[in-house]
């Protein structure tokens, strides 16, 4: 296989080299090059040979240098090949419950390795073989892997996948072989929870020390369910069944490990009514990503960023908006704020999910529609906080495309994203900008 080289960085090895834009990259030190990661793989060494085609003729050029350093090659896509799609149709996939007409990239499920290893995105294995977990062992690649079962009939069942339960074969092979595994598994009451849950937990922690992690995630259901498998959600008692479970098998790892390997999003202890764990309890917050400790994480931060602050005494006004879940948590948070800086105000505004439905309860989910209608009207002082998680990653706009600007426009106020960050938080809400 041959990739076209899209772009030079000027002033690169590569550059000084003499190799070109439009040139064909054949092989690296004799190696071929089928994606991102074998050319990354290759290229980690001091001394690199290049082999590319130009106007039908093969050069090869020679480049030295540190043994980490890039060499200033570009190409049409970050993965220089597609990404891969997901060949599951998971009873619980939350593509699948979303409404028709949204951006279209929203709706690509993806379930590639790769990404897994450069950006941390959750796998489930199914679309790997044997030749695939041989390339990711010997380039020692630490990847992600969505679990939610380690009992195969049942894996198949809830990825509609009948090869779903002979790929955990996968998770011993690379566990064996020193690769490090975070795992995450989507709880779905009734169905994985209970004894289900007890066996797969059992069964990752068996595989320590190289399952590092495991985050255990409430299963999402908007009211975009018709003609899908019937799932319901969690309330107060199966969410306490859940931590139980978990809190039995931490206390196992941490006797023979010295770490609890597994953890429950912060959104079953909300559901179950119980306060959040110290943040020791997280260790050093693993599946942070995964909703883990988020909530603790912050107050920590705000805390901390409190007793910095100089800040005294304000008349500062302002509004904040969340999610149904963390409304009475950001009241908290807001209180705090009000009784250590005079004059402070702070109204929050928990934010009902009209558009995926009431049973949908985190901010990261909230649509501008939905924000712009609750909102109007109402008394929002001088400027509206909103969780950065509310827009796209790279671009100020909200899942149903209502843009950033049309929300302040429509609202008539200053509208600010902040980050999950206690020091940036209590910024915002003071006023507080570089």
């Amino acid at each position: 296989m041959s990739v076209v080289i899209k772009s030079v960085i000027q002033g690169s090895d590569a550059d000084n080299a003499g190799i070109k834009a439009g040139d064909e990259l054949i092989s690296v030190n004799g190696h071929g090059i089928e994606d991102v990661l074998d050319y990354m793989f290759y290229i980690a060494v001091d001394k690199v040979s290049l082999t590319v085609r130009r106007d039908g003729r093969q050069l090869r050029r020679v480049i030295e240098k540190s043994e980490y350093d890039d060499i200033g090659l570009e190409f049409d896509t970050f993965l220089m090949d597609k990404k891969r799609s997901c060949s599951n149709n998971c009873i619980f996939c939350f593509i699948d419950q979303m409404p028709k007409g949204m951006r279209e990239t929203l709706y690509f499920k993806d379930d590639d390795a790769r990404l897994s290893f450069l950006q941390g995105n959750y796998v489930t294995l199914t679309n790997l073989d044997d030749k695939d977990i041989e390339r990711i062992i010997k380039m020692r690649l630490n990847i992600n892997v969505s679990v939610h079962t380690t009992n195969p009939e049942l894996r198949c069942k809830m990825m509609h996948n009948r090869f779903a339960g002979e790929k955990l074969k996968y998770l011993k092979m690379l566990t064996d072989s020193g690769i490090e595994l975070n795992c995450q598994i989507v709880c779905c009451p009734g169905i994985n929870d209970g004894k289900e849950l007890q066996r797969t937990l059992d069964d990752l922690a068996a595989m320590m020390p190289n399952i590092q992690s495991a985050a255990v995630v409430p299963v999402g259901v908007t009211k975009y369910r018709q003609g899908l498998y019937p799932l319901e959600i969690f309330n107060k008692d199966t969410a306490r069944a859940v931590i139980e479970i978990i809190e039995g098998v931490q206390a196992k790892c941490l006797e023979k490990y010295g770490r609890r390997m597994v953890f429950a999003s912060d959104e079953f202890y909300v559901t179950a009514g119980l306060e959040l764990p110290d943040a020791d309890y997280y260790e050093d917050y693993p599946q942070y990503e995964n909703g883990v400790g988020l909530m603790r994480s912050l107050e920590d931060e705000v805390d901390d960023a409190l007793s910095q602050t100089d800040i005294n005494k304000t008349n500062r006004k302002v509004s904040l908006v969340t999610g149904t879940l963390a409304g009475d948590f950001h009241k908290k948070l807001t209180k705090k704020i009000s009784e250590r800086i005079e004059g402070f105000q702070c109204n929050v505004y928990p934010i009902v999910n009209n558009f995926f439905g009431e049973t949908i309860t985190v901010a990261g989910l909230i649509t501008g529609g939905d924000l712009i209608s609750q909102l109007k009207g109402k008394d929002l002082g001088d400027e509206l906080i909103i969780p950065k998680v509310m827009l796209k990653a790279d671009e100020d706009i909200f899942l149903d495309d209502v843009t950033l600007d049309e929300a302040r426009k429509a609202l008539d106020i200053k509208i600010t994203p902040v980050s999950n960050d206690g020091f940036d938080y209590v910024d915002a809400l003071l006023g507080v900008y570089e």
